[in-house]
């Protein structure tokens, strides 16, 4: 059987590399590329069609969601596509499966599941969007529930490039939730808000406030100061001016109380 060409569309490249290790060690797949950025796969993509596309939906330059939108404007597609996230919103799932993926699977996610996976539609059957309901694997409901403040949350997230893998991603959603539903919390940031979580999280306050500082400077590294600023209304950071831990998550709180959180 002639082997089937896989790229990785993954940010955390150590988790990319293992996929492809695995991948190339089972000795039916040929790993093309591992690519850390959503523009670089859309550019591995043209380059070499492959047969099968493993896409991680929050990466930086260009999420998974627009690069499935770039190769549905290109016309270019690969037989199977994956998403491969942490990710388990119902609402997620459904607008990568409406702009092309064709199954999606949770993290962390066994080899030797995906690789069945794989192989099943592979093999002479038509790719369709599936949901099988087994470890790893995503299977929303039949009802679309109402946005949760958790998934609009993770919406934010994924516009400013704050990668779900790292701690700051908790912490930060943590954080968030607090000043919604106590809005005074905020001005008792390092006596409550930080005590707080790294109680429920069994950490140190010091690592919660630099892990949250962290997913912050991620945001800033990845140049997506103008969805930011989208996000708020208003142009009130450039890249040399990021906000203080404080500042973002009131910033964040506050819009998502306007908006009935």
């Amino acid at each position: 059987m002639n082997k089937l060409k896989v790229i990785i569309a993954e940010d955390n490249l150590e988790f990319g590399e293992l996929l492809k290790s695995g991948l190339e060690k089972d000795g039916r797949f040929d790993v093309g590329y591992v690519c850390e950025n959503g523009n670089e796969a859309v550019a591995a993509i043209g380059r070499e069609i492959p047969d099968v596309l493993l896409l991680d939906l929050v990466m930086p330059e260009a999420d998974g969601y627009t690069v499935l939108s770039e190769l549905n404007a290109m016309r270019i597609k690969p037989a199977l596509i994956i998403v491969v996230s942490q990710i388990k919103s119902e609402t997620f799932i459904e607008k990568a499966l409406r702009l092309g993926a064709n199954y999606y699977v949770h993290k962390p996610v066994s080899l030797d599941s995906l690789i069945d996976r794989i192989l099943e539609f592979s093999d002479g059957k038509s790719f369709k969007k599936a949901f099988p309901e087994e470890k790893g694997f995503a299977a929303p409901q039949k009802e679309r529930r109402v946005n949760s403040v958790d998934e609009k949350i993770a919406n934010i997230f994924i516009s400013v490039g704050i990668p779900a893998h790292i701690k700051g991603y908790q912490f930060l959603r943590e954080a968030i939730k607090m000043a919604i539903n106590n809005p005074e919390i905020i001005n008792n940031i390092t006596k409550k808000l930080y005590p707080n979580i790294a109680e429920k999280y069994e950490t140190s306050s010091s690592k919660v406030e630099r892990a949250i500082r962290h997913a912050i400077e991620v945001a800033w590294s990845r140049g997506k100061i103008e969805n930011i600023n989208n996000i708020f209304g208003i142009k009130i950071y450039t890249a040399n001016d990021k906000p203080t831990n404080g500042e973002f998550i009131a910033l964040v709180a506050d819009k998502m109380l306007l908006e009935g959180a």
